[in-house]
C-alpha cells in the first residue's frame, strides 16, 4: 500500500501567533536602531546641537514602543498554549 504524502499545513491563529511571537522578538531590535538613529542626523556644523528635536524624537518613540509593546502582549495573552504545543507535535506519533 502507498503511504500518501503528507502535507503540514498550520492553521490560520497559530501562524498568526507564531507572527505575532516573532513580531515581539524583533521589537528590541528595531527600537534600538531607531533609537540610535538621532545620532546620525547630519549637522551642518559641529557645535549645532539637535537636542530639542532628538529628545522629541525619543519620546514620541518610546510611547510608540510602549503601546506596541502592550498590544503586543494583549494579543499574545488571548493565545491558547496547549493548541501551540498541538501545533507543534506531529499527529500520529511520527
Amino acid at each position: 500500500m502507498i503511504k500518501p504524502t503528507r502535507t503540514e499545513f498550520l492553521e490560520r491563529s497559530s501562524y498568526r501567533q507564531r507572527r505575532i511571537r516573532d513580531g515581539a522578538r524583533l521589537l528590541p531590535i528595531v527600537a534600538l536602531v531607531l533609537m540610535v538613529l538621532p545620532l546620525m542626523w547630519p549637522r551642518n556644523s559641529p557645535e549645532q546641537s539637535l537636542t530639542s528635536s532628538g529628545i522629541i524624537y525619543i519620546f514620541g518613540l518610546w510611547m510608540l514602543l510602549v503601546i506596541a509593546a502592550f498590544l503586543l502582549t494583549r494579543v499574545l495573552r488571548f493565545s491558547d498554549p496547549t493548541r501551540d504545543e498541538e501545533a507543534r507535535t506531529p499527529r500520529g506519533g511520527e
